[in-house]
């Protein structure tokens, strides 16, 4: 039996098991074993054979933003209109066919836009080159996911299982779990807050099918077997998705107020044009940068050449930004903020 019809089993079994006390620790074990199915899944192949052609681009500008969605949604079209780049789009499928780079200048910022060709159900599994696809949405900032909006919420679904299966959490921040393994000493399990979705059993049996059986293990928040799994496997990625749904002109008012209102959502036209204003708004703030401007003294700052950093930076870090020399003989600096921004 291959990875895949043993991962395909193992979806079959979760499904059919009733979520209970009973079955947690059932459960538990089955959810690790799929994770490591799913990590040897994605392990490149041993076989010598011809290497394909990769999609990936040097990453350049102050953010990379990737586009993903199904064939047709237009993914190209919003790439030509934002930048500069002129990417084919037809009315026809897979028109993009490798990875077309091109750059949004907004706010002083060089945002770089990938337009990747269109994954269909299954991509993880390597299904269109949804691997190639995938393996570059994972070096993003921050997802743009392109949707039909005439489809509703099939092709959002499809698509966050596809990337949720490939260690891609969308909008969700790294579980505050503290996990070392150790030579010896046995299980060490501790936890600041009351667990109410994990035991010690649960995390001795999850520990145990990954042949860990010298860890010290710290729970600061409630977490799910899930998120201890992610802990324990590590190379998950953790970013920001906006999920845009495109066509809006095609489809009733009251279907368009419905999908403006539902999180991390914005709904445009991009043969009409309509509130792509606004997405450069939210992408800004999804990409959490700010524009830091610099003056001499007794004269007015140059508000045409903005340093561009990400919030949370702080002044150390602007120096290095300017030249690698300049923090080791900086003394003071003064700061003036036009409002309050988190540092």
């Amino acid at each position: 039996m291959g990875i895949l019809e043993k991962i395909a089993e193992i979806e079959k079994e979760i499904s059919r098991t009733q979520k209970n006390k009973a079955t947690e620790y059932h459960l538990g074990l089955l959810k690790a074993k799929l994770a490591k199915y799913r990590a040897q899944l994605l392990e490149p192949s041993k076989s010598a054979g011809v290497k394909g052609e990769g999609f990936d681009v040097m990453k350049s500008g102050d953010a990379r933003v990737a586009l993903i969605g199904f064939p047709s949604v237009g993914k190209s079209t919003f790439l030509s209109l934002m930048t500069s780049t002129a990417s084919e789009a037809a009315s026809y499928e897979f028109t993009t066919l490798t990875c077309i780079p091109g750059v949004i200048e907004y706010k002083g910022a060089n945002i770089q836009l990938l337009d990747l060709p269109g994954i269909i159900e299954g991509a993880a599994q390597g299904k269109g080159r949804g691997r190639q696809v995938i393996a570059v949405a994972r070096t993003a900032d921050v997802v743009i996911m392109m949707l039909d909006a005439t489809k509703g919420d099939v092709q959002r679904e499809l698509l966050e299982k596809e990337l949720e299966s490939v260690g891609i959490r969308l909008n969700r921040r790294k579980p505050n779990i503290y996990f070392k393994p150790k030579k010896g000493g046995g299980l060490s399990y501790n936890s600041t807050v009351p667990l109410t979705q994990c035991s010690e059993k649960l995390v001795q049996l999850i520990l145990h099918e990954y042949k860990i059986f010298n860890a010290e293990v710290l729970f600061r928040e409630d977490c799910s077997p899930d998120d201890f799994i992610d802990v324990i496997v590590g190379n998950r990625v953790y970013m920001p998705c906006l999920y845009v749904y495109n066509k809006v002109d095609q489809i009733s008012i009251e279907e368009v107020d419905r999908l403006a209102r539902q999180p991390n959502s914005v709904v445009i036209s991009c043969g009409m044009k309509l509130n792509l204003d606004y997405l450069l708004e939210m992408l800004w703030e999804y990409l959490a940068l700010i524009c830091i401007y610099t003056k001499k003294r007794g004269e007015r700052p140059d508000f045409n050449d903005a340093i561009i950093m990400r919030r949370g930076a702080t002044v150390e870090h602007v120096c290095h930004s300017i030249h690698r020399t300049l923090a080791s003989q900086f003394k003071y600096a003064l700061v003036w903020v036009s409002k309050p921004i988190l540092l």
